[in-house]
């Protein structure tokens, strides 16, 4: 790849043309698996990160809030997208897609090994992250949580949490913006950490595995700030069905 190629893929890959129309299929695939498998073999599980926000809309709307949190969430991708596009009279090159997908793949093949041996760092023992609790489900069941993992938590603790604490930080507190992202990146991966011991499926709490995960967290936020949602939520998911898949 050129110089100038990748000066371009760099800076338009973040922009939300490319990020937000990046995400649409891994909603999708998420989606259309969560509808198609049966009960009787789901037992119900979803991504807790999708079951919290939609349960705000179903607390509002009743059974149709799940149904509106699906047109909410496409309409903004497509509102971003579009609104970008117009904004940009450069063409969508569909090839940087593919170098999306190849970044992704890149991170997630490389991010277990980065963020454990900093993990042992800290704690002078070297921790992989288990999903032990994950291993009952079946395959296509364990599929489908892990695209929502990438998709979901990266929307609600990247998106809106961390968006939200830094807006709390400079507005409510009067911190400066980058002491309030400093601040707002900690905590919320601090929170990112603690949310995946709850529930029935949560994994069981140790120090190496909520500092790995919090470690984590530090890092999509990094990733997200960099390289925008698109990137950061196909890293995640990537990662997530390399774990589960191992």
């Amino acid at each position: 790849m050129a110089t100038g190629a990748v000066k371009s893929y760099w800076r338009a890959s973040r922009a939300p043309r490319y990020s937000f129309t990046f995400a649409l299929p891994l909603l999708a695939l998420y989606e259309l698996l969560a509808a198609i498998l049966p009960p009787g073999e789901t037992h119900g599980v979803r991504n807790g990160a999708d079951v919290l926000l939609k349960s705000l809309f179903y607390a509002a709307l009743g059974r149709w809030g799940p149904l509106a949190f699906g047109v909410v969430l496409v309409g903004f991708f497509l509102w971003g997208a579009i609104r970008d596009k117009r904004a940009n009279s450069e063409p969508l090159r569909s090839s940087f897609f593919l170098w999306m997908l190849g970044e992704s793949v890149a991170l997630a093949l490389v991010f277990g090994v980065v963020v454990g041996l900093i993990t042992a760092r800290l704690l002078g023992t070297l921790h992989m992250l288990s999903l032990a609790p994950m291993e009952q489900l079946d395959t296509t069941t364990k599929l489908m949580v892990s695209l929502g993992a990438g998709l979901y938590e990266e929307l609600l603790f990247r998106v809106i949490l961390v968006s939200g604490l830094a807006t709390f930080g400079r507005v409510v507190c009067g911190m400066t913006p980058r002491i309030a992202g400093a601040f707002a990146v900690v905590l919320g991966a601090v929170i990112f950490s603690a949310f995946h011991y709850v529930g029935a499926y949560g994994d069981v709490f140790t120090v190496q595995s909520f500092t790995f995960r919090m470690i984590a967290g530090l890092f999509f936020s990094a990733l997200y700030l960099l390289r925008g949602f698109g990137i950061v939520a196909w890293t995640h998911a990537l990662y997530d069905v390399f774990l589960l898949f191992a």
